[in-house]
Formats: C-alpha cells, structure tokens, sequence
C-alpha cells in the first residue's frame, strides 16, 4: 500500500466545515469522491484537525493510505489529477509519499492559525476578514491575547464537545500583527479545541470593548468552567495556516 500526505488549501465559505457529514458539503467529502474518481475506489482520509463551517485552510494536511491494486499515479502528477475534479474553492497543493505510521491528526506537533481583522470594509476580502462594526482599543486586544499564551484549560474560552477529554493546550504564541490595513492575529498551540480560536479573538474583542476587564477574562480561563462562556467571532476571519510534524514532509512549499 501507498501512503500518501496531502496539502490542502480551501476557501471554507459555502461548506459546512471540514468533516463529512451525512446531509451538508463539507471538504473532506469533496477530496475524498475526487479520490474515488481517480483511482476507482473509495479512499477514506484522516485530516490534522477539523475546521468549523466557514473557515478556510491554507494548508490543512490530510493521510491516504492507497492499496496496491488501485492505479499507480506518481505523486507529483496527484495534484494535477485530483484538481481537475475538485470545485474551484478546493485546491491539494502538494502530494507525498510519507511513512505507513505517519498520521496526519497524531503525529502534529504544532498547529497555527491566522485570524484577520480589518476596519475597512472591501468586497475583495468579506469572505477571510472580519470587519467588526464597533471600534476597540488595539493595545487592550494584544493585552487579552497574550494573556492566553502557556499551557491552560481551555473549557471555558472554547466550544462544548462531547467527544473532547481534556481540554488543556499549549498556547506557544498568540500574538497580533500590523499588515497594512489589516491585523492579524497568530495562534500557534500543540493541539486546539472545538471552537477555540474563534472564542480567543471573541473574548479578547470583549476585552479590547471594553465590555469585560482583563482580571475577568483571566478569571474565566482559570476557572476551567464553561459557565460564563465567551463569545466567538465570526468564522469567515480564521484560516489554518500550518501544520508543524517532526520532519518536513512537503519540502517544496513555503508552509513548514
């Protein structure tokens, strides 16, 4: 069997997030009946991690193992063959072929995601910036931010899900950057629960409105309860930008 990495870049606008579901479009779906139109067979892939409902990617990873009687297409020409049938908003920007043992969700040892904040509205960027309404204060939302770095739980600044066991992580950086007109906010951490991100910029924007102070929202996040939930911001402003693993795997992309 052939096991194969895939970089995968989507605009997450029109579909519901990242894992397949039964009555809605989602992107694993749609990679995965591009692989079944390819090789004649269906291919179930792993991803790193699952995106909400209109958040993109800019390199989501994904593992597909290919047995040995499905057609040999070189890994270079995959791309190629599997982008012809994906819809535009779906692009694998890099195919690999990795170790039997490598796992896309498991073997991450960091993961980044890039949240962008404009106050000007532009038709050109309404689907990857959130352009609040209200204004805030920068300096009190770089504040709130950094104070989410370290290792903390996560219960409160986050989404219930059932299937989360612990939701502790690693915060390494969460910073906030000037580009132009725009801010964006980077978020690396080892691994990120249900709605994490969404709810750290939705807390810390609280913070910069002046609506909760900085000593509330170190309380909530050391309260480890999901009581005085936080608010998430919107999902079209996040995107996943890089997923870290022990060894290069895609050494042609500008990603790792």
């Amino acid at each position: 069997m052939q096991h194969l990495a895939l970089c995968i870049e989507y605009d997450g606008t029109s579909y519901a997030g990242w894992q397949r579901q039964s009555n809605a479009l989602t992107i694993q779906a749609c990679v995965e009946d591009a692989l079944t139109q390819c090789y004649g067979m269906v291919l179930p892939i792993v991803g790193s991690g699952r995106t909400d409902a209109g958040v993109h990617a800019r390199a989501q990873v994904a593992h597909v193992g290919i047995p040995d009687t499905a057609p040999l297409i070189p890994s270079e020409k995959i791309p190629i063959a599997l982008n012809t049938r994906l819809p535009a908003e779906i692009r694998i920007r890099a195919a690999a072929i990795v170790d039997a043992d490598f796992h896309a969700r498991y073997g991450a040892v960091q993961r980044e995601y890039v949240y962008r904040i404009s106050t000007n509205h532009s038709v050109f960027t309404r689907h990857f910036v959130w352009t609040p309404d209200l204004s805030f204060d920068e300096s009190l939302l770089e504040t709130a931010l950094r104070s989410m770095e370290g290792t903390h739980d996560f219960t409160g600044i986050s989404k219930n899900n059932p299937d989360t066991a612990s939701y502790i992580c690693n915060v390494s950086a969460c910073s906030l950057e000037h580009y132009e007109d725009e801010l964006r906010i980077r978020i690396r951490a080892n691994r990120f629960v249900y709605g994490m991100c969404r709810a750290i910029v939705g807390a810390a924007y609280t913070v910069a409105r002046g609506k909760t102070s900085l000593e509330t929202l170190q309380m909530i996040l050391e309260s480890a309860e999901r009581g005085s939930q936080t608010p998430l911001a919107p999902a079209h402003g996040l995107t996943l930008n890089r997923i870290t693993y022990p060894l290069p795997i895609f050494q042609e992309l500008d990603v790792y």
